[in-house]
């Protein structure tokens, strides 16, 4: 059986569950939002082992122990059941849900995609760049402050070539794309007290990169950002800007494939800009991120890719 911890809602995860199905391959959705309310986990133990690991998902109870392929691609918080309602017993409830789930994660005898604990580790920006710069790639001058002086001077030394600032992560609720600092804005430095923010030189280019590797394949897209009316970040015109596939030099992919062991990821989309001189900027790289766009772009075969990854590994 091959695990897809994600929900309905993520076109990405319902893409891969048509590919497999059409591959004749056993799979189940398990979305972790449903948990406890709608799905009910047992873990058994008997004669010192681990006997039985089920789930009762819709009515039907699957045997979680004969999974042996994990796409491990966007869990949603758990939904506590809502006739818990004091703050504190709500809490409780939640991290002992967190606790049991976790738990059953690491108990599964499979081949994860990629694992929660890399996945969680890998996913820290400034991580990723202490790594990437270790293994030789080049990357924006950075600064992560939650100091105002400290974010003045740095901007004051980026100059005319400008700053960018981003945030750490995101939600559907609270999405930042990457923004150009402008003059008007250094006024509200001020709240860069309230919480860290990323600042890092303006890396100017003329081609976005989206490079996805899976295992050993990996599918390399530009992005002409530059020929839109916002190419600071491509993430806001991805589906209007032009993006065919993109030739990486071989000692680029052998970073990157570097990179990805170093972090311990199987799955990774990874941005990165080419500067008008030739020389590729490492920016950051999305254990979870997407790649339907690129694919419906390039015809480069990702979900096929990742399909026989999972269907690969759960044969194994």
């Amino acid at each position: 059986m091959i695990l897809i911890i994600s929900h309905l809602a993520d076109p990405h995860a319902t893409m891969i569950l048509d590919h497999l199905d059409r591959l004749g391959a056993e799979t189940l959705l398990f979305d972790t939002a449903r948990f406890p309310r709608e799905v009910r986990l047992e873990m058994r133990y008997s004669s010192g082992q681990c006997s039985a690991v089920s789930a009762v998902i819709d009515g039907t109870r699957y045997n979680l122990s004969a999974v042996r392929s994990v796409w491990w691609r966007r869990p949603q918080p758990f939904e506590v059941q809502i006739d818990v309602t004091g703050s504190e017993d709500r809490g409780f409830a939640y991290s002992e849900c967190h606790a049991a789930i976790t738990g059953l994660w690491s108990c599964l005898d499979a081949q994860w995609v990629n694992t929660p604990e890399r996945d969680e580790v890998a996913g820290r920006k400034a991580y990723q760049l202490k790594v990437a710069a270790g293994l030789g790639l080049r990357i924006p001058k950075t600064l992560i402050t939650n100091d105002p002086a400290s974010a003045a001077e740095f901007i004051d030394g980026e100059g005319a070539a400008g700053t960018i600032y981003k945030a750490f992560s995101a939600t559907e609720r609270s999405w930042r794309e990457t923004r150009l600092l402008r003059p008007q804005e250094r006024i509200h430095l001020d709240a860069v007290r309230y919480a860290p923010v990323i600042f890092q030189e303006h890396i100017r280019a003329d081609i976005d990169l989206r490079i996805t590797l899976i295992g050993d394949a990996i599918f390399p897209a530009e992005i002409r950002a530059s020929e839109t009316d916002y190419p600071v970040d491509f993430r806001m015109i991805m589906h209007t800007a032009p993006i065919r596939a993109h030739v990486l030099p071989d000692g680029v992919i052998a970073k990157l494939h570097a990179l990805m062991e170093s972090l311990g990821l199987v799955y990774g989309a990874i941005d990165m800009r080419l500067t008008p001189a030739g020389e590729y900027v490492f920016l950051e790289v999305n254990p979870a991120g997407q790649w339907l766009f690129i694919e419906e772009r390039t015809g480069q075969p990702i979900t096929a890719a990742l399909a026989n990854y999972l269907l690969k590994a759960d044969r194994y």
